[in-house]
């Protein structure tokens, strides 16, 4: 569910999808992908308006949906994490950064005169779910005996093509990996748009879409708290068993051990999900990290009070109001992979999202555009997980470095493309 939570100010009266039946279908695989887009796409435009219901005609990739300008280079983010990690919640939460009217399933979804589609498209951005470069469909893996994390299960010389075709502003017929029945369905036609997201399980695998992507992430949950997710999830809502839940993680173990979790070395910018250290006894308060890589183009890391400096803060409890075992914050220089980066970190719950405002005034580097604009963004997505903790923040924080990015990479594409034009008057 972290993939959607950078999609930012949604009013009440909004809404993402149509609400058919097999549209409510596509909501409960790939909600928190699309709250993360909203997150993105909402911050880009000063003043975006809300996001309205979906009109069919619109999702279809074609003209409606924000059309590359002449010279312009769409810009690739790459979002990698294991399944059930929140990837869908942060996508939401980026793609309403940029602002837009329209955001839900190409084509409108199946039911809505669309199809089965993992594709979620805004005004502008797309996102590619990378379960779509599936080499077999279900049926498939299970005369292979491989699976799906596994990158022999995986087509990555078309998934390069595509990625490197969408950046030249070329139009490209995708393939399906159809999640309800687990077939591969007829491609769908994706146009480029400003902002092109790559998420699953292997985007930086192949070196070649590691040297297309603009700016890298990378969400690891711990195992304690994934296992933690997985009973409340599997457990709690869908009644299986402790002994079933501990077989399906520990047969998914290895393989992702193996080929998911070293991509995390390539990474710009890591959120970290740990169990809370303010009491070890705690199964549910977490401690996030932002992990940020210095050096990075076009990328400046957030800070805690003082840039370069190591702090551990307590927040004022008048000021920051928090359940127990309380709040604490802290920022450091650490070496990760080989790396310099700097790192803020979370750990602890607050009841007041409004009250926020008083971290976000201590932080430096968030990329906002007003005082306050971290908080607002925070709101917007109240009801979206990890709204009351670090990982809503640092997956805004994300979401405001991927704007900002965008923001560079575009003034210093139109600097070059006016020095270009006065130099062949």
């Amino acid at each position: 569910t972290a993939t959607r939570h950078l999609l930012q100010h949604l009013s009440p009266n909004n809404a993402c999808l149509t609400t058919t039946a097999c549209a409510h279908n596509f909501l409960l695989r790939r909600q928190p992908l699309i709250n993360i887009m909203k997150f993105l796409v909402a911050s880009l435009i000063a003043s975006a308006s809300a996001f309205s219901t979906i009109n069919t005609p619109t999702l279809r990739g074609n003209s409606a949906l924000a059309a590359l300008k002449d010279g312009e280079v769409p810009i690739v983010i790459g979002l990698a994490a294991d399944s059930g990690c929140g990837k869908s919640t942060f996508m939401r939460r980026v793609t309403s950064t940029f602002g837009g009217e329209t955001c839900g399933p190409l084509g409108g979804g199946f039911g809505n005169g669309g199809w089965e589609t993992n594709t979620l498209v805004s005004d502008m951005a797309t996102v590619i779910c990378l379960d779509d470069y599936h080499l077999n469909d279900r049926e498939g893996r299970k005369v292979s005996g491989l699976t799906a994390l596994n990158t022999a299960e995986q087509k990555f010389d078309l998934m390069f093509e595509h990625v490197k075709a969408l950046k030249e502003g070329k139009t490209i017929m995708k393939p399906i990996y159809n999640h309800v029945n687990g077939t591969l369905d007829t491609p769908e036609e994706i146009e480029p748009t400003p902002v092109i997201i790559i998420e699953g399980l292997h985007p930086f695998v192949d070196e070649r879409v590691r040297e297309l992507i603009d700016f890298s992430l990378y969400l690891d949950i711990s195992p304690d708290v994934k296992l933690n997710w997985k009973i409340q999830r599997d457990m709690e809502e869908r009644g299986h068993s402790l002994e079933s839940i501990m077989a399906s993680i520990e047969a998914r173990k290895p393989d992702f051990d193996a080929f998911i979790e070293p991509q995390k070395k390539f990474a710009d910018y890591v959120i970290e999900v740990l169990p809370t250290d303010l009491d070890k006894e705690d199964k549910k308060t977490l401690k996030v990290r932002a992990i940020q890589k210095k050096g990075v183009a076009d990328f400046t890391p957030t800070y805690l009070f003082d840039e370069g400096s190591e702090i551990e803060w307590t927040p004022s409890a008048d000021k920051l109001s928090s359940p127990a075992p309380g709040i604490k914050l802290s920022y450091k220089q650490e070496q990760y992979f080989g790396a310099d980066v700097a790192v803020v970190e979370m750990d602890g719950t607050f009841d007041n999202i409004q009250e926020l405002v008083y971290v976000e005034s201590n932080l430096g580097n968030t990329n906002s555009k007003f005082y306050g604009e971290v908080t607002q963004a925070m709101l917007s997505l109240a009801d979206s997980p990890g709204s009351n903790n670090g990982t809503g923040l640092m997956q805004t924080l994300a979401a405001f470095a991927i704007r900002e990015l965008y923001n560079k990479k575009s003034a210093a594409a139109k600097l070059a493309a006016t020095k270009e034009t006065a130099a062949s008057a």
